[in-house]
């Protein structure tokens, strides 16, 4: 365990918390962590934990050498202010809060001319709650080796790491594995749907559904061959599995998947836009 690694969030939502149940008791301890909400039902769960806590931005952050913006993406900026006065120039700043660019969250913690850039933005998703997500990040050019080890750190506690180079990336990364888990589940309806339609009760096809997919994820991520190889060793000539590819090929299930990546994608330099104003 790393008794050193102090942390400090700001805002003591559900991100924060995943992050902190995959984090005490192995990586550090809960009296190494702070946390900053206006919310004190928020604030006395997390002092049952053990961590410290605040309702307003105090001299403790000046102690927490990570600090994590985890509040919604509107209020991140009135955050930010508050709790500037505190940042040391050895504070690691690691941003959870979608939709807002690294270069605007480095000029908010500094200066147009001076901006703060020990800063890493951090894209995780919604399966990082039962610690299998996958993040990605993108670090400012103020990030030391160190600094990118403690992130990568940080954020395997809830599931896989992937670093990228740009906001644009980040961009990206929100459209997939940010966006995904929603892409999946719809997926994973229809196919309930699907199957109780044919006779199968709801039960019976939730179960087959979630196995059916939970299992090609997992033979997907363990095998060495392709995902076409894959898909084509269910596949025999003029049988069910190509009846059923047929019609996807049919209705463009592959250009209906990217138009609706690229959507997102878009979407989300939109809301940089919006949120950078």
């Amino acid at each position: 365990m790393n008794t050193e690694l102090s942390l400090a969030f700001i805002g003591g939502g559900n991100m924060a918390t995943a992050l902190a149940t995959g984090l005490i008791g192995t990586h550090c301890t809960a009296n190494n962590v702070h946390v900053v909400d206006i919310d004190p039902a928020a604030l006395q769960r997390w002092r049952e934990k053990g961590a410290t806590v605040a309702a307003q931005p105090d001299n403790t952050l000046t102690q927490k050498r990570i600090w994590v913006l985890s509040v919604k993406p509107q209020f991140l900026e009135a955050a930010v202010a508050a709790c500037k006065p505190y940042l040391q120039p050895n504070t690691l700043v690691i941003s959870v809060a979608a939709g807002i660019p690294a270069a605007t969250l480095s000029h908010w913690l500094g200066s147009e001319t001076q901006p703060f850039t020990r800063l890493v933005r951090c894209m995780p998703n919604t399966p990082a709650l039962i610690g299998a997500g996958v993040s990605g990040l993108y670090a400012l050019e103020g990030v030391t080796q160190a600094d990118a080890e403690l992130a990568h750190q940080l954020l395997s506690a809830v599931g896989q790491v992937v670093w990228v180079n740009s906001d644009a990336q980040i961009d990206a990364v929100t459209a997939l594995s940010g966006s995904g888990p929603a892409y999946v589940f719809l997926f994973l309806q229809s196919l309930i749907e699907g199957a109780i339609e044919l006779g199968l009760s709801p039960e019976q096809a939730r179960t087959l559904a979630l196995a059916t997919v939970d299992g090609a994820t997992r033979l997907a991520g363990q095998s060495d061959e392709d995902l076409a190889t894959l898909r084509q060793r269910v596949t025999s000539k003029g049988g069910t599995t190509a009846a059923a590819l047929a019609v996807f090929e049919e209705q463009g299930f592959a250009s209906c998947v990217n138009q609706a990546m690229r959507a997102a994608k878009h979407r989300a330099a939109q809301l940089a836009e919006e949120f950078s104003k």
